[in-house]
């Protein structure tokens, strides 16, 4: 018996900021799917963002973004699944990054703290790296007084910005406050996330196993980074690209040649000549 649902994340794991998808990874997807297995990304980016990647590799099955809080098809745009942040939550994440900055960080000023919602970004401060990633994304950003304004527009997830240093401390300041009523996580190494409990990429994976009707025993995960820590922990086969952080290599079941060489694809047409996917 093969594997059915192959997951794959989407920047540093099958493209870049300046790399885009190679056609060894689309020939690879498209082997996979013809051999009877079903292709989806757990991504970070926005629905919006991530869809593009989609019509690259030809996926039509419902992709899991914004973290795994939010799953959609990528055609129809109909939403599945969503895991947004009550009002509560929303005011209690903003009021303790508020405490942790001004607190733990004599330079308030080189973190921002945004906040999505479908389809928009709001901010506090329309500063150039807000302005470059509504255009970078092709998503809406909407400037606001205060963010907790937004607080019950059912926001995706909350995201603090800043160099790796700042998030680091930020990330381990914030958690011991959140962690027992919210998802924190660190996924670049420059962003701090909140996101609903049931939000995180292994949720998203075990809803898809539970409506395609998939077996845990039949998924594998690629990724590369923090915020697919857990998902690689989940899936029965994780497999974490070569320049992974060390977390994600550290959990990973099998560790994938670097980005730069296709790791994914090889790892992916060896499964496939061993019949393993399907």
């Amino acid at each position: 018996m093969g594997y059915k649902l192959i997951a794959l994340d989407v920047d540093g794991t099958i493209r870049s900021a300046v790399s885009p998808i190679a056609e060894r990874t689309r020939k690879a997807v498209d082997a996979v799917r013809d051999a009877g297995a079903i292709v989806t990304l757990a991504t970070g980016r926005a629905f919006k963002s991530a869809s593009v990647n989609c019509e690259v590799l030809g996926i039509d099955a419902p992709i899991a973004t914004s973290q795994g809080a939010y799953i959609a098809n990528p055609l129809s745009e109909e939403v599945l699944r969503h895991c947004p942040l009550t009002a509560e939550m929303a005011c209690a994440a903003l009021d303790s990054l508020d405490d942790c900055i001004h607190s733990g960080n004599p330079d308030s000023g080189a973190l921002q703290v945004v906040a999505y919602s479908t389809g928009c970004l709001y901010v506090d401060d329309m500063s150039e790296w807000a302005a470059g990633y509504g255009q970078r994304t092709e998503i809406d950003v909407v400037l606001v007084d205060n963010l907790r304004e937004v607080s019950e527009k059912c926001l995706t997830r909350i995201v603090a910005f800043g160099n790796d240093d700042d998030i680091e401390a930020l990330e381990r300041d914030v958690k011991p406050l959140l962690s027992e009523r919210m998802l924190v996580m660190r996924s670049l190494p420059y962003f701090c996330e909140i996101l609903h409990p049931n939000g995180g990429k292994e949720n998203a994976l075990e809803w898809m196993c539970e409506h395609f009707g998939i077996r845990h025993s039949e998924t594998i995960a690629f990724g590369n980074g923090y915020n697919d820590i857990r998902m690689l922990e989940w899936v029965s086969l994780g497999i974490a690209v070569g320049d992974a952080v060390p977390e994600a290599l550290a959990v990973a079941d099998r560790i994938a040649p670097p980005f730069e060489e296709h790791g994914v694809a090889q790892v992916l047409e060896q499964l496939l000549s061993e019949d393993l996917i399907g």
